[in-house]
């Protein structure tokens, strides 16, 4: 329900503005998630490991809330003030983004704390809310509206959910209490998760944000247009990754989990290229009902982009693999091919342009897939011993990157950050 809805809400944007505003609306929205995806790690998938007793439980989860709500609120409002004293509209869009900071992260992170506590209709009502309030919101602006402007109504229509979420939260934890700095002790296991956000997912997006501040922002809408059309697959990558680690330690046996990675893998990739034939066999007529203006410049992107998810689909399945035979062996691989897709996505657009942008992209998704299998394959060939006992230590692993900023993260075998 929550990516659904976020896919609307690109489409709703770019349907009610022109290109340009649709481009800046793309790069304040990118920038939103790179911040979503911050939290996320910080301390969404850090509090979804809680355990203890059930009060224990209960204060932790009131305590990420307020923790997100004062950070959010310490970041937005100066932000707020100092851009909004600056000329130009991209500056006025992240000025109306950080007003809205607080509500719309403070609206995510109650997500986590029921999956928590063992709640999520709680989680799914509020999300429902969510739905039926933003479309609407963003539907009724007239067409043409500044990105400032749509950021608003996105960003106030989160009321409703939020205020729904928190009333559900006091009333499930009452007399639990809360401690903010909860979220701030050395052993917090978010400052970890971060670490891999940043390396695993924050870099793309961040060049994505470079790229449009420094070279053209209508390069942003292009490839935030054609990503967009690709959300369905994201959905799927999450699913993969979120479910993937405790499912394939069921299956006995490295090899045979390896293999049913692999096998997972290539379906999902059987699946993006279908869904990006798709695509690219629509009518220019449906293609402009769901991107408006946008959609001549993303339709030239999607088989870049349909070879990337293809690839990514085959790179998050090796990933999962990888987190069950030894944990430890996946950042270095973030790492190294995460930088190397910022540079692959910089050197397309240098040589190419924004088409050249998404085909670089989609190289350095390749590579980071490539290079994950063959750490998999080298570690099958290890004695068994080598491979250590990773597979009972493996714990629910964050989502793939979905244009939200999740990233995959694990627990050391003896429980410490």
């Amino acid at each position: 329900m929550a990516a659904g809805t976020n896919i609307a809400v690109v489409i709703v944007a770019a349907r009610r503005s022109d290109v340009h505003a649709f481009a800046t609306f793309s790069l304040v929205y990118t920038v939103f998630t790179v911040l979503l995806g911050l939290t996320t790690a910080y301390v969404g998938q850090a509090l979804v490991l809680e355990k203890g007793e059930p009060a224990t439980v209960a204060r932790a989860c009131r305590s990420a809330v307020a923790f997100t709500a004062l950070a959010a609120t310490t970041l937005g409002v100066p932000a707020a003030l100092v851009l909004g004293a600056a000329d130009g509209g991209t500056a006025t869009a992240l000025a109306a983004l950080a007003l809205v900071l607080p509500l719309a992260l403070t609206q995510e992170t109650t997500r986590y704390a029921f999956s928590t506590l063992h709640r999520p209709q709680y989680a799914l009502a509020a999300d429902l809310v969510r739905l039926a309030a933003v479309l609407p919101a963003l539907a009724l602006q007239p067409h043409g509206a500044g990105a400032a402007r749509l950021l608003l109504a996105w960003g106030l229509s989160t009321l409703p959910a939020l205020a729904l979420a928190l009333w559900l939260l006091l009333r499930h934890t009452r007399g639990a209490g809360q401690d903010p700095r909860h979220c701030l002790r050395r052993d917090h296991l978010g400052r970890r998760f971060a670490v891999e956000f940043g390396v695993g997912n924050a870099g793309s997006q961040l060049a994505i944000i470079g790229l449009g501040l420094i070279a053209n922002p209508l390069a942003v809408g292009a490839l935030r247009g054609a990503t967009t059309l690709f959300g369905p697959m994201n959905v799927l990558f999450n699913a993969a990754t979120g479910f993937g680690p405790p499912l394939l330690n069921r299956v006995g046996g490295a090899r045979r989990a390896a293999r049913a990675a692999g096998t997972a893998g290539g379906v999902l990739a059987v699946v993006a290229a279908a869904w990006a034939t798709v695509l690219v066999l629509l009518p220019d007529s449906a293609g402009r009902a769901l991107l408006g203006d946008t959609w001549s410049s993303a339709a030239r992107l999607l088989p870049a982009t349909g070879s990337q998810y293809a690839a990514m689909a085959l790179g998050t399945c090796g990933l999962l693999a990888l987190r069950v035979l030894r944990p430890r062996t996946t950042l270095p691989i973030q790492l190294v091919f995460s930088l190397a897709s910022v540079g692959c996505l910089l050197g397309g657009y240098a040589l190419g342009g924004v088409l050249g942008a998404a085909w670089g992209l989609c190289l350095g998704s390749a590579a980071k897939g490539a290079a994950s299998w063959l750490r998999t394959a080298r570690l099958l060939g290890a004695p068994s011993g080598a491979r250590g006992t990773a597979r009972a230590t493996t714990l629910p692993a964050q989502p793939a990157d979905d244009g939200q900023g999740h990233s995959p993260s694990q627990r050391s075998p003896r429980g410490k950050p």
